[in-house]
């Protein structure tokens, strides 16, 4: 609404006012004054802060802020929910999205416990509570959460079955975890399929042999396997048996000979071997059939300038910094192909980027909860 603005008697005239008079317009001014400043007080919009308001919103609209992006301004509302007699359903399991929002693990977990204790039948409760316990380093104890819980819920927002099967890993129930990621992707619990996917997760995470042994089942159980010697090669090339890598990454080429990435692996084990003539025919073909993808142009350049050749190097090089800018690789030896044409200033320049890209990829710190 408006302001009419208005004048006390005496002030628009020309001549002198009394002290009376003076007085009452000095008065007037006051009043005026403040009705102004609080009539500009109501219409200047406040800025918005996360301070729970003082009567508690609902847990479902608590429950909306914290998909928003601010559990701390939800938490606070669900602490005053909680502290109601009795308190709302569904407060304690929010509390604890809200706890594992913030990075509060200890905290959330507590929370999810309390939500499980007070409706043994709730799904969510008890997918949240099992992936806090994996989270805090106990996976035998989360193991009973997940193994209940394995269907997904409307809720749902991660994969159960796979994180059962990562604490059964962690747990070294290997066969367990196997039958988990099987049942996570379809699988019939001993197949060569299932084995296969297990061997790769195990691999991931650098439980070695049992990956080996466990691939070589896959092989037993379907010698056609796709893509099952090239793990076993890349099993063999991590631990450095590059003629080991090398059959087997050949096996893979010959009954699977138009996937890419079979190239570039055999491109870096005939590296790792010397065999730099073979290693660049393999990862010629690679680039033949993924111009797309970063690695094989990666190794092109490396094993160029291994041969002396990095005026070539560059050219895939620059090719592989203009796919992907981010990668620490690429400028280190670009750094390495400009030094060796003599190009001192773009030799520095990359060898900078490396160095940033590096230190912006260590792990960092974080305060514990």
């Amino acid at each position: 609404m408006g302001c009419a603005m208005w004048f006390p008697y005496g002030m628009t005239g020309a001549g002198l006012v009394s002290k009376q008079s003076m007085k009452r317009q000095k008065q007037y001014l006051a009043l005026l004054a403040f009705a102004l400043l609080s009539y500009s007080s109501a219409q200047t919009p406040q800025p918005q802060t996360s301070v729970a308001p003082a009567t508690p919103a609902t847990v479902s609209e608590l429950q909306q802020m914290i998909e928003k992006g601010d559990p701390a301004g939800a938490l606070k509302g669900l602490d005053l929910l909680a502290a109601r007699n009795p308190a709302p359903a569904g407060v304690k399991l929010a509390q604890g999205k809200a706890l594992y929002a913030l990075n509060r693990l200890v905290d959330a977990e507590a929370a999810f416990a309390a939500a499980l204790a007070q409706d043994p039948h709730d799904a969510e409760a008890a997918q949240m509570d099992g992936l806090s316990l994996f989270r805090l380093g106990r996976p035998k104890d989360a193991i009973p959460l997940l193994t209940g819980s394995q269907n997904w819920t409307g809720q749902t927002r991660f994969d159960p079955s796979y994180v059962l099967a990562l604490c059964y890993l962690d747990t070294r129930r290997f066969d367990d975890a196997r039958h988990a990621f099987a049942a996570q992707y379809g699988f019939p619990p001993d197949s060569a399929s299932a084995y296969l996917l297990a061997a790769r997760m195990l691999f991931r995470r650098e439980y070695i042999p049992i990956a080996q042994q466990f691939a070589q089942k896959a092989i037993e159980i379907n010698p056609q396997l796709p893509l099952a010697h090239s793990l076993l090669g890349e099993i063999a090339l991590s631990g450095n048996h590059t003629d080991v890598a090398i059959a087997e990454f050949e096996k893979e080429r010959a009954s699977n000979p138009l996937e890419g990435g079979i190239y570039d692996r055999l491109g870096d084990a005939y590296s790792r071997a010397g065999d730099y003539q073979k290693a660049l025919q393999a990862l010629q073909q690679a680039v033949i059939l993924e111009p797309n993808v970063t690695a094989p142009f990666i190794l092109m350049g490396k094993v160029l300038l291994r041969e002396q050749s990095p005026s070539s190097a560059l050219m895939y090089l620059e090719r592989a910094e203009t796919m992907d800018p981010g990668n620490y690789m690429t400028h280190s030896l670009l750094g390495q192909a400009y030094r060796a044409l003599g190009r001192k200033e773009d030799a520095s320049r990359e060898n900078h980027t490396a160095e940033a890209i590096q230190a912006a990829s260590e792990p960092k710190l974080e305060k514990l909860q």
